[in-house]
């Protein structure tokens, strides 16, 4: 449920209900590689997340909800390509931490298909 309100506040650009969805000592983890825009720091704080958030995400042009590693994720995309993926760890109704993933050697892996072998 969690997932879904954060995706809808992504999607519709809502900030409101993003504060609603985030802890208030929330921490944003990011990896752009050198290649991407990044904080070099955790990001620690509802508004510090938010504008962190509205500063780099606000060109979304898509957002899914995605499974990685097992967890449920979001799925970021501008016009069409990969952009970003973000998985969460959630605690009584509310996100407390986030990884944001914008390194696109690390983005290759989703894709393109696996080959599945015995």
């Amino acid at each position: 449920a969690v997932m879904e309100r954060f995706l809808a506040a992504v999607a519709g650009g809502d900030l409101q209900s993003l504060v609603d969805v985030l802890a208030p000592d929330v921490v944003l983890l990011t990896d752009g590689g050198g290649v991407k825009q990044a904080a070099l720091k955790p990001i620690i704080g509802v508004d510090k997340v938010l504008r962190f958030l509205q500063g780099v995400y606000v060109a979304a042009t898509s957002a899914q909800a995605v499974e990685v590693n097992g967890a449920p994720a979001l799925r970021l995309e501008i016009d069409g390509e990969l952009e970003a993926v973000a998985t969460f760890t959630v605690a009584d109704g509310q996100v407390t931490a986030a990884y944001v993933v914008r390194n696109p050697h690390k983005l290759t892996s989703l894709t393109t298909p696996a080959a599945l072998t015995r």
